[in-house]
């Protein structure tokens, strides 16, 4: 199967929780492994690895709390953000993050290059390549 974009996979789906730690502790309580940790602009924040590769991007609950739990955006793991970004534009996909390289401040540091987009229906959708 030929894809568009190349070597796609599910890197993490962002979560947002009421209680950062409580959250923490019941995702590490189910077996996964924080990865990475950092604070950013809305508080603490850790990568959890599911296992196979996929993780849960937790973040601190901050002004934008739902009760129910809220999915924060999917991170599509790629080789080739550029190609992506330009896909999914090309898809009909607006730009919210052009593509960019950071050094996340977690610990440890983890360089990427990402970008965002919002798909058709308002979706959040995250670009992600980790910089080994």
């Amino acid at each position: 199967m030929n894809k568009i974009i190349p070597n796609t996979y599910v890197h993490h789906i962002a979560l947002r929780a009421s209680n950062f730690n409580r959250s923490l502790e019941f995702y590490k309580a189910l077996g996964m492994k924080v990865r990475a940790n950092w604070v950013g602009a809305s508080g603490n924040i850790a990568l959890l690895d599911i296992g196979n590769g996929t993780c849960i991007e937790l973040f601190g609950g901050g002004d934008e709390y739902i009760p129910e739990g809220h999915f924060f955006h999917l991170a599509i793991g790629t080789s080739d953000v550029d190609a992506a970004f330009a896909a999914a534009l090309a898809a009909g996909a607006k730009p919210t993050r052009e593509p960019c390289d950071m050094v996340l401040p977690a610990n440890p540091p983890m360089p990427v290059r990402l970008c965002f987009v919002e798909g058709p229906d308002g979706e959040s959708l995250e670009f992600f390549c980790p910089q080994n």
